[in-house]
């Protein structure tokens, strides 16, 4: 990963890799979701309203891998240095609070018909609801760090502090009795019927795309933004010294 600390390698893998990942994320999500909508039968327990699944499901995964890539980008930050590891962490920020409200939404418009009610203060559901929070938490402190100039040390803290709310979500329907399902995807197979399992991988694939190519054009902008930050303060000490 060293190897890619020099901004310009960075850059120049970031703009070949940025339009591929859009297209396949677009591509492969949009034929999911048509697939779920057109192709795939109702439920027999859960109807029509199983098919949000295809969209609740990568937002859940991408609400917890968004954290993911904060921690060990904070990781890579203390312990080896690495230059892009700061911005690596604040430009998968917003993508994954995006990625956790629109799972917050789409699992209250799903649990309404299936549960009766909007909102229940089960193990899954807070816990991702805390990580939302965490989201933005780690979004005012490092804008705050960078507003403030600050150590760039206490947002990666928080970072690795706030991934152990990540077990908690993948475990919290193990541990308490809730009316969230319980995991349909383990080490030792899927309970999904494969004809709602592959066009939910698919639809995964594509939102992870997605992802990753909101990440990169974040840290591409993060870092012309630093860039031209560093030239407008080298132009100001060479004025200051021509006076």
């Amino acid at each position: 990963m060293h190897g890619f600390a020099n901004p310009r390698r960075f850059l120049a893998l970031a703009r070949r890799l940025t339009p591929i990942l859009v297209g396949v994320g677009l591509a492969a999500s949009t034929a999911a979701i048509l697939w779920g909508l057109i192709a795939v039968p109702p439920d027999r327990l859960m109807g029509e309203t199983v098919r949000i699944i295809f969209i609740h499901v990568p937002t859940a995964w991408l609400g917890m891998a968004g954290w993911g890539t904060i921690a060990g980008a904070s990781l890579a930050f203390i312990v080896w240095r690495h230059p892009l590891a700061a911005l690596a962490a604040r430009a998968a920020a917003v993508p994954g609070a995006v990625f956790t409200a629109l799972c917050l939404v789409t699992g209250s418009i799903w649990g309404r018909p299936t549960w009766g009610t909007w909102w229940v203060w089960d193990g899954r559901l807070t816990s991702m609801l805390i990580l939302l929070f965490l989201y933005l938490a780690y979004i005012a402190l490092s804008q705050a760090v960078e507003r403030e100039g600050a150590s760039a040390r206490l947002p990666a803290i928080f970072g690795l502090v706030g991934a152990v709310n990540i077990p908690i979500i993948n475990r919290s329907v193990v541990w308490w009795n809730s009316l969230h399902q319980p995991p349909s995807i383990t080490t030792g197979g899927s309970s999904i019927d494969g004809v709602f399992l592959w066009p939910m991988l698919i639809a995964l694939i594509g939102f992870t795309c997605i992802f990753a190519a909101c990440v990169l054009m974040n840290m591409r902008a993060l870092l012309a933004q630093t860039q031209a930050e560093a030239r407008l303060r080298r132009r100001a000490m060479e004025a200051e010294a021509d006076a």
